[in-house]
Order: structure tokens, then C-alpha cells, then sequence
């Protein structure tokens, strides 16, 4: 048996340990030392940083990438949706489009090089965010009939999603070709009218705010626009509007698709032609405005009519840039490279 001292001892321990132990569950946890707060507060300051700096950021980073690929604000850019180059996502305007316009381009299959130039001329001023219309550039051509064409245009649609092709067509452009263009513009974009459609030569060099200005102060009701033929007259209610491009308001496209009565056995022959004719019997389009001398053909050295003349600051298209060195001297006019910067990557000679 423990002797009298070390069991009072014991005891005196154990009664110690008891009011420790009361002390602790009045208080919480023990005293920290000051290493061990620090280990604490670490990870509380280092969640603290990540909260109020970099959370926030999060934010902006979002932003940033979404806006990655956006047009600028008040453009407008279309990239193709699934398989059809006709099914687009459209990215909102910063503000609503003054009009929308469909150009489409009437050329042939077989012209890659032109179509690649045409890209990057529009390209350059569909960019612009001062542009106030929505505007949709389409390269139209007929059923393709070569083995090359099934493969390289199918690439062309999946890079860039801007062709249409047209099935009930040879390819023959005064073999009713612009009216079958009307026809599938009235039935592809039903559910999405344009204000205008424009049928347009792939010769043709259109600048574009030039186009939205004079366009924007017309009719969108029976309107047709253009350059007046013959070359001589300025007078649009007369003659017919120049196939190098005119344009039509959405409701004449409508009546073309459905005016058979009108346009049966008139739809070969020269197409621009027809088109007057057309309209002429159907007693549309008394909503007409000619262009010119803003729309003309190429400066010729002997022009060969009243058509061609030399360039003009206001202009808005020049027609007949039949090979490069004309879409040079025109682009060269206009300056489309002002915004080229200096690099050590080209040097240009002046």
C-alpha cells in the first residue's frame, strides 16, 4: 500500500489535472503559441487573397474570353452553323442595324483566286465599327459539275460558310441564273428577310459605307437601285438598272418568287434586262434610283461609252476590274492599305 505522502501526492495531481481539464472546457482550446497562430492564419490570409484579388479578375477574365472572335462593336460577322453555309450564328450589334443587305455574288465555282480576293476587300470593311448596316456577302454559283469542285468547295464552305449553290441552275449567268438567285433568296432567308438584295458581278469592287449611305436613305418598300442603262441616261424610270449590281427591296424578291405570270418564258436573255422587264410588266419597282456617276466601270484610257469614267472620291462601286492590276489601281485609289503598320517582317517599296 503507497505510503501517506506520495498517495496525497497522487491525489493533489490528479486534482490538478481535473481543473485543467474544467478550464479547457470553460474556455476551448488551449492557449496557442505564437508559431501555431501563425500556421493558422496562413491558409486564412493566403483564402482571403484569393477571394478579394483574384476572384474578381475571374470576372474580367470571363469577359476577355468571351469576347475573343466578338466583332467590334457595331459590326456584324455571321459564322456557319452546322453543315449549311445558309444556317449562321449572327452576334448582336452594339445598336440596331440601320438596314440589312444581302449582296450576293454571282461568279462560277472554278474562280478560287477571285473569290479569295473579294474575301478580303469586304472582309476589311465588314470590320469597320462605324459600318450602320448589317450587311451578308454570299459567292453564288450553280450545280457543281467537276470532281475537284465537290471537294474543294465543300472546303471553302467549311472555312469560310459563304457560298450558295444553286441547284436548279446551269451554270450560264443569262440563263436564268439571277432569277433562280431571287427565288432561293425568297425561300432560304423566309424566316429572316432582308431590307435589300443586291445581285452583284464578281468584277465589281463595292466600298461599303459608300453603299450603306446611299442605300440608307431609300425606300424599303418597291425600290429597286442601281446605275441606269443605257450609259447616256441619268433617268431611272427608263431603261433598266446596270447587271454590275442593283439592288431590290426584300417585297420585290417576294413577288419575283411568286410571278410566274410575269416571268414565264422571260427568264433567259441577258439578265439585267430581264429584270427591268420583269418589273416593268408587273408594274413593281416605281421606287427607282439610279447611282450614277457613283457606280461606273473602269477608267479606260479610250472609254467606250459614257459608262466608264475616270475615278471619283464619292465613288461607291467600280465595275470591270477584269484581272489584278485593274483591283490594284482601284485599291490603290481608295487606299484600303492605310492600316498596314511597319514591320520588320515586309518591306515595301514606296
Amino acid at each position: 500500500m503507497p505510503a501517506p505522502s506520495n498517495l496525497l501526492k497522487s491525489m493533489a495531481n490528479d486534482a490538478k489535472k481535473q481543473a485543467a481539464m474544467r478550464k479547457q472546457a470553460v474556455h476551448g482550446f488551449p492557449r496557442l503559441s505564437s508559431t501555431s497562430k501563425a500556421l493558422i492564419l496562413l491558409p486564412v490570409l493566403l483564402l482571403g487573397f484569393i477571394y478579394l484579388i483574384v476572384y474578381p479578375k475571374e470576372f474580367e477574365l470571363q469577359a476577355l474570353m468571351s469576347s475573343c472572335g466578338q466583332p467590334p462593336a457595331g459590326t456584324y460577322t455571321a459564322a456557319a452553323n452546322g453543315s449549311s453555309p445558309l444556317s449562321t450564328t449572327v452576334h448582336a450589334f452594339a445598336r440596331k442595324p440601320d438596314f440589312r443587305l444581302l449582296i450576293g455574288i454571282l461568279t462560277r465555282a472554278d474562280f478560287y483566286e477571285r473569290r479569295h480576293l473579294l474575301r478580303m476587300v469586304y472582309g476589311l470593311q465588314l470590320a469597320s465599327p462605324d459600318l450602320a448596316a448589317q450587311i451578308d456577302v454570299r459567292f453564288v454559283f450553280c450545280r457543281l459539275y467537276k470532281d475537284d469542285q465537290r471537294v474543294l468547295i465543300p472546303l471553302e464552305i467549311l472555312t469560310h460558310g459563304d457560298i450558295i449553290v444553286l441547284d436548279a441552275c446551269e451554270e450560264n449567268l443569262n440563263g436564268g441564273k439571277t432569277h433562280t438567285f431571287f427565288n432561293a433568296a425568297a425561300s432560304l432567308y423566309a424566316d429572316a428577310p432582308y431590307d435589300y438584295v443586291m445581285k452583284a458581278d464578281d468584277d465589281i469592287m463595292f466600298r461599303l459605307p459608300e453603299l450603306v449611305a446611299s442605300l440608307g436613305a431609300m425606300p424599303r418598300q418597291d425600290m429597286y437601285y442601281g446605275a441606269t442603262i443605257p450609259c447616256g441616261s441619268m433617268d431611272p424610270s427608263k431603261g433598266y438598272m446596270s447587271g454590275m449590281g442593283y439592288a431590290l427591296s426584300w417585297d420585290l424578291v417576294e413577288w419575283l418568287a411568286g410571278a410566274e405570270e410575269v416571268t414565264k418564258g422571260r427568264i433567259v436573255g441577258t439578265e439585267d434586262k430581264m429584270t427591268g422587264e420583269w418589273l416593268r410588266l408587273g408594274g413593281k419597282g416605281k421606287n427607282r434610283f439610279n447611282a450614277k456617276p457613283a457606280m461606273y466601270d473602269y477608267p479606260l484610257p479610250v472609254p467606250i461609252d459614257s459608262c466608264s469614267h475616270a475615278f471619283v472620291p464619292d465613288t461607291i462601286a467600280v465595275h470591270r476590274l477584269k484581272d489584278n492590276p485593274r483591283w490594284a489601281h482601284a485599291l490603290g485609289y481608295f487606299n484600303f492599305t492605310a492600316g498596314l503598320k511597319s514591320s520588320k517582317f515586309y518591306k515595301f517599296d514606296a
